[in-house]
């Protein structure tokens, strides 16, 4: 086997790194519906990036100092922060402002299409028959959870405004991941790139530009909306505020981004990108914990799916 194959073969040690992720992502889509009419999503993105940083700065506060090579290579982090600080997640709270969490989930389930569609028109990596077909497996999974095994409950699903926005949040993630993988030669420093909390930290310090700049539209755009006389932005400070700030700047954030970016290097972004599709799944679970519901078939089927489709993608010859 050659290191090229061995480098992107599914291990214990990459599934699991690629399996956190989801589960701290199915997290924060329910904090992040919680919060709606709490703060507003870029606000809280940013707020949420805001602290994670904070928590970060004993271990890589180093990062921003001159000569670390991070302000040598501005362009290649502020690319990384843009994408995977600054709009995803301001995407998917916004999304799910004004949509539901079945139609968030269903068109996230999009990202290996956009992983696939991404490596070969930028990149050059040809879709292979098998990743199709895993693809294929992992989106009918999905569907099974989501539409509880019934086809006219899938069919019955109305897509909204918000549900074009997680379509570009999908598609701004895998972009992300494919610029995790294919660095330009020289852009990383050593010193950075060997480091998740370094590495990590240099994406924060451009992503926070961003998001606080989407932040200052987002405040500019709801006061010169505002009724006369209303507030024009609304934040409920208190204690459910305080709790979803702090799980999602470091369950989502710190956990999350540190397995996925382990993930995607161990496999590469093509395998990696099917792992997401698992983040309905552990929505479904999390809801029936909070709700006292059991599992059904469904969510068993759709989990076979979303395995075979794992399985599928990743299979050598």
């Amino acid at each position: 086997m050659s290191s090229a194959d061995s480098s992107h073969r599914l291990t214990p040690a990459a599934v699991a790194l690629l399996v956190i992720p989801p589960l701290m992502w199915a997290g924060n889509a329910v904090v992040g519906r919680m919060m709606q009419g709490t703060i507003p999503p870029f606000t809280f993105n940013f707020l949420r990036w805001v602290l994670a940083f904070v928590l970060l700065l004993p271990m890589a506060g180093w990062v921003l100092r001159p000569g670390t090579g991070l302000w040598a290579n501005w362009k290649r982090f502020a690319w990384l922060g843009l994408f995977g600080v600054g709009t995803y997640n301001s995407l998917q709270y916004l999304a799910l402002k004004t949509s539901t969490p079945i139609n968030v989930t269903l068109v996230a389930s999009s990202m290996p299409v956009w992983m696939l569609l991404i490596g070969r028109v930028f990149y050059g990596v040809p879709v292979a028959r098998k990743a199709a077909i895993g693809a294929a497996l992992s989106l009918t999974g999905v569907a099974f959870v989501l539409s509880r095994g019934s086809l006219q409950q899938l069919l019955a699903v109305q897509f909204v405004p918000g549900d074009a926005w997680m379509l570009m949040a999908a598609a701004a993630w895998s972009g992300y991941s494919w610029l995790l993988a294919k660095p330009p030669a020289g852009s990383e420093p050593p010193a950075i790139r060997s480091h998740w909390a370094a590495y990590l930290m240099a994406q924060m310090a451009l992503g926070l530009m961003w998001s606080g700049a989407m932040s200052g539209i987002e405040w500019g755009v709801l006061s010169a909306t505002a009724e006369p006389g209303d507030a024009a932005v609304h934040i409920a400070w208190g204690w459910p505020l305080i709790v979803a700030l702090v799980y999602v700047a470091i369950g989502p954030s710190l956990i999350a981004y540190r397995c996925w970016g382990a993930g995607v290097a161990r496999v590469g972004p093509a395998i990696a990108g099917f792992f997401p599709n698992l983040t309905p799944l552990f929505a479904a679970i999390l809801s029936a914990t909070l709700l006292g519901e059991l599992p059904h078939w469904y969510h068993g089927a759709g989990f076979l799916f979303i395995v075979a489709g794992i399985w599928v993608s990743s299979r050598r010859g």
